[in-house]
């Protein structure tokens, strides 16, 4: 985009009451940023849903400058733009109806032909959720997805260093300008995560630390991802927004669960509980549920997924029972192990979710399960 395309696309999205839903609409009906400045009121008061509460700020010169000082900090310190309309803005978050107008980067992003998620949770993660975010990306590297997430405590950070260690791409999503950090004590990450991918962010260098900010940050971490994991979470949290957010646009979202007396798992059990999320109880449900391929090198053809085993797992008689039949007999319907294993089907049904739950099989479609 030119200097002056994006000196009016900034000024527009300085103006109080336009929001990034409107500025589109704004757009969509002059053509361009600059044609919306320069409108009269009396025209642009005949769109759709454009009224003077929405026009009451939008002619006052300020914009401009405060633009032209934004511009001065983007090109002083190399900072990428991309505008909804362009090609290098991500693909996926153009689908997000309140989707930034303009967004600006560093680092050395690449969202092209990639699998990208989101991996989110709470900021005061345990030793579990530590470990399973730790299998979860080790299980994907495979894959060579993009990780995505907040570049906060706990979940967040966990996320960004084992994309890192495992030499993925990872995008950190902040909530304010980048000129700043937060927290101050993760600046120490931020040069490795500019060499394995980078930082995304709608807001301006002006822009202060405010609690609105990070659930407006949110969308992008939820739209540019095709699926959000949700690790651990209290019942309420910034994490279950992402969550529903990503389910408002219809992408996949995924909980892992926990007891129902554990603090940090009643986001993710009710997410799963009012059918907001798919259950995870193993890393490989991802590509499994988004149909991920892997692509033998020699062939070209897909490959058959590498196979995660849950180790030290405790398995009563019964689940022993059912483990051995299905490993002998591959994939088998619920009422066929039931016949076979001589169990009445009741107690199958609550052995097989206990067994899910445990990572030691999975379900297929059309009622079949499988050790994995």
């Amino acid at each position: 985009m030119t200097d002056t395309e994006l000196l009016y696309t900034l000024a527009l999205q300085h103006v109080p009451n336009v929001g990034d839903i409107t500025a589109k609409r704004l757009i969509g009906h002059c053509g361009s940023a600059e044609a919306v400045l320069k409108e009269t009121k009396q025209r642009l008061l005949k769109i759709d849903g454009i009224g003077e509460f929405v026009l009451s700020e939008l002619f006052n010169t300020n914009h401009l400058k405060e633009a032209e000082k934004e511009i001065q900090f983007i090109k002083q310190n190399a900072i990428g733009v991309s505008y909804f309309k362009d090609e290098a803005y991500p693909e996926k978050l153009k689908h997000c109806v309140d989707g930034p107008i303009l967004l600006f980067q560093t680092g050395n992003i690449n969202l092209k032909q990639k699998h990208i998620i989101s991996i989110v949770g709470t900021r005061k993660i345990t030793a579990t959720g530590i470990a399973f975010c730790e299998k979860l990306i080790e299980a994907l590297k495979p894959y060579n997805p993009v990780i995505v997430s907040g570049f906060a405590y706990g979940t967040d950070i966990t996320a960004h260093k084992n994309a890192i260690k495992h030499n993925l791409q990872t995008v950190g999503c902040l909530a304010h300008g980048l000129n700043q950090i937060y927290p101050k004590v993760h600046k120490k990450y931020m040069v490795d995560v500019e060499k394995n991918g980078g930082f995304l962010s709608d807001f301006w260098s002006t822009d202060t630390f405010d609690r609105n900010n990070f659930l407006k940050r949110n969308r992008i971490i939820a739209g540019l991802s095709e699926a959000t994991i949700v690790v651990e979470s209290a019942e309420k949290g910034g994490s279950l927004v992402t969550a529903d957010i990503a389910h408002s646009y219809n992408r996949d979202v995924f909980a892992v669960p926990g007891r129902t007396t554990d603090q940090l798992s009643a986001g993710c059990n009710n997410l799963i509980k009012y059918q907001k999320a798919h259950m995870m109880t193993t890393p490989l449900d991802v590509p499994y549920l988004l149909n991920w391929q892997l692509e033998d090198t020699s062939t070209g053809l897909a490959a058959k997924p590498p196979v995660q085993k849950q180790l030290f797992v405790e398995l009563d008689d019964t689940e022993k029972l059912i483990y051995n039949y299905l490993k002998a007999n591959n994939k088998q319907q619920l009422d066929v192990i039931a016949l076979n294993c001589n169990i009445p089907i009741f107690k199958v049904s609550g052995t097989l979710l206990n067994m899910e739950l445990k990572g030691v099989i999975r379900p297929l479609p059309g009622k079949l399960f499988e050790v994995i």
